[in-house]
């Protein structure tokens, strides 16, 4: 269970991970959010600069090789994302019974369950207030995010974290270290759920 919303901004600030807000404009807008259960989210963090800080063991997390426009991946269009610098994410589920379908699959059928999909920024946030959250072959993709190419189209790969096995590019010296990668959108994993949520609150 994830703490109170005074308690993930001190982990936020203890982390150094509040930008773009300094710490004093993360907890000045965190004061306004709902006094309900959920997630803190800072909207315009940057996976990129978050993924270093979720660490597990004594391993630092990291962003795969081949994905250095981590930070452009950005909400669909019938996303709705509240226009402001922190909100509330409501009801989080890892997704684990939708697991071994494809992301092509799911995300109508989240839809049709009054479920949101996460995007990548929130579940890599979800990861760094709970780290637990992650277990080995029991991960999530996010799926609310994706690229768009210039021609308009969307980029087939579709964002995820994970745990690292340490092999091929990775490195061994990462194996058991949170990663942020990607799958194809087509594409089926038995150890991959979909991360998802009811709502985005301010």
């Amino acid at each position: 269970m994830l703490p109170a919303i005074p308690a993930q901004v001190d982990r936020l600030v203890s982390l150094g991970a509040t930008a773009p807000l300094t710490p004093d404009e993360l907890r000045i807008a965190a004061k306004a959010l709902p006094d309900r259960p959920g997630l803190l989210v800072v909207a315009a963090a940057a996976p990129s600069a978050l993924a270093p800080l979720l660490r597990r063991g004594d391993k630092p997390g990291f962003v795969v090789a081949d994905m250095t426009d981590v930070d452009d991946f950005a909400p669909l269009p019938d996303i709705v994302v509240p226009d402001a610098p922190v909100y509330l994410l409501e009801d989080l589920d890892r997704g684990d019974h939708l697991a071994n379908r494809s992301p092509e699959e799911t995300y109508p059928e989240l839809a049709r369950a009054g479920r949101t999909p996460l995007l990548l920024t929130e579940g890599v946030q979800w990861v760094l207030q709970d780290p637990e959250v992650l277990a080995r072959n029991a991960c999530f993709m996010t799926i609310g995010s994706r690229l768009r190419r210039p021609s308009g189209g969307l980029d087939a790969r579709t964002p995820a974290v994970w745990i690292s096995n340490g092999t091929g590019r990775d490195g061994r010296e990462r194996r058991h270290a949170t990663k942020i990668g990607w799958c194809w959108a087509g594409n089926r994993h038995t150890w991959l759920g979909f991360a998802s949520a009811t709502n985005r609150a301010t």
